[in-house]
């Protein structure tokens, strides 16, 4: 396995840690004390290309691959959570989808300006009964002579608060689950698409969520992305790129508690010298280290597999599982080596610990990884 970084990723990524390390980083506790959704930093992301990572530069992406793209998120959510999902919004669940299966007409007019950072993207999947059992839609399309009309409810739409476009998923023949969803691209100052403030998270706050409801929302039928009843598969490709993005994003959360903790052992003296000299101490940081570098493995071979194969599963499922889990354990362990220094507002630690949770949850709960393994590794057909 050749794990070493080509010129033209070293470049890449250098800035993108420089950005983190000066910009994002320093704005991260104000992020998350306020909530507010960080459009200057977003902003500065798109100047490096960082909207449009995977993106063809025909499309004024930046071109890069999946290794590529996973390692840039994991630099940034060291920085910042919250910046980190955004960025997996815009590219894994938005603009990676209308590369995949958009017609010339829906790149040209939305490809570009998401690679561009002209436009925001957001997802539109999780309805108040559909979350894990997303084939359970109850958002309708129905056709006219002038198109879909589009009738329901989505919750937790990140970055539908300021978001230009929403990928919606809907049933285009009821009743019949997953058979019939479709995909569309509405935009977001359609007549009838109104938007309404989420409950307050505990972690990665300044997301920008939103419920959405659609009151007969007319979308044109040429906005329909990938075709009559292909939306589900759509849906459920975009979601493996996602949970390579959430993997990435997750060991960018343990690793900043790892250097917190490591940073905590050096300076923190109890019975005349450092805790890192205490093996108890010790051996909780070989633990995080091992766990995340084990999840960093994880997550590249799925990011590699999947400019090579036409589905993920099972490798996203599996880095997905992994990372999260071994982030949260990461945050923990930091927030137990740091005692009550960790154990405040405001303590860098805290808002890791926060951050680190919601990664088991989206986009597909820990649970719904295991299923996903087990039917892959059992040969089960659903």
């Amino acid at each position: 396995m050749d794990l070493d970084l080509t010129p033209a990723q070293r470049a890449f990524l250098d800035a993108v840690e420089t950005f983190a390390r000066e910009k994002v980083a320093p704005l991260a506790a104000a992020i998350d004390q306020s909530g507010v959704f960080p459009r200057e930093l977003v902003a500065e992301a798109a100047k490096l290309g960082l909207v449009g990572v995977t993106i063809p530069e025909a499309y004024g992406g930046a071109g890069h691959d999946a290794v590529t793209y996973a390692l840039a998120i994991e630099a940034i959510a060291r920085a910042s959570a919250t910046l980190a999902v955004i960025l997996v919004v815009q590219n894994s669940l938005v603009a990676e989808p209308i590369a995949r299966v958009g017609s010339d007409a829906q790149k040209e007019t939305w490809l570009r300006a998401l690679a561009a950072g002209r436009a925001l993207g957001a997802f539109a999947l999780s309805e108040a009964q559909a979350g894990s059992d997303a084939a359970h839609q109850k958002t309708i399309a129905r056709l006219d002579e002038r198109g879909y009309l589009l009738k329901g409810r989505k919750v937790w739409v990140a970055v539908g608060e300021v978001a230009h476009l929403v990928l919606v998923f809907a049933q285009t023949q009821p009743g019949s689950e997953g058979r019939a969803i479709s995909a569309f691209l509405v935009p977001m100052d359609s007549p009838g698409l109104t938007g309404s403030a989420t409950l307050d998270s505990v972690g990665v706050r300044g997301l920008g969520c939103v419920d959405l409801e659609f009151d007969d929302v007319r979308v044109d039928a040429e906005w329909m992305l990938g075709g009559p009843g292909r939306g589900f598969k759509l849906a459920m490709w975009a979601l493996e790129g996602g949970r390579i993005g959430i993997a990435a994003q997750a060991i960018g959360i343990g690793q900043a508690a790892l250097d917190e903790a490591l940073a905590h052992s050096h300076a923190r003296e109890q019975f005349g010298q450092p805790i890192s000299n205490f093996q108890a101490v010790q051996f909780m940081l070989a633990d995080m280290a091992t766990e995340l570098d084990a999840a960093r493995m994880l997550t590249l071979k799925a990011a590699d597999a999947k400019a090579r194969q036409p589905r993920v599963l099972l490798e996203a499922a599996m880095a997905k599982l992994h990372a999260s889990e071994a982030a949260h354990r990461a945050a923990d362990k930091a927030l137990q080596i740091l005692g009550a220094a960790g154990y405040r507002r405001g303590a860098t630690v805290e808002r890791l610990f926060r951050d680190s949770r919601v990664t088991e949850i989206y986009p597909g709960t820990s649970e719904v990884q295991r299923m996903v393994i087990a039917e892959q590794i059992l040969g089960i057909k659903r």
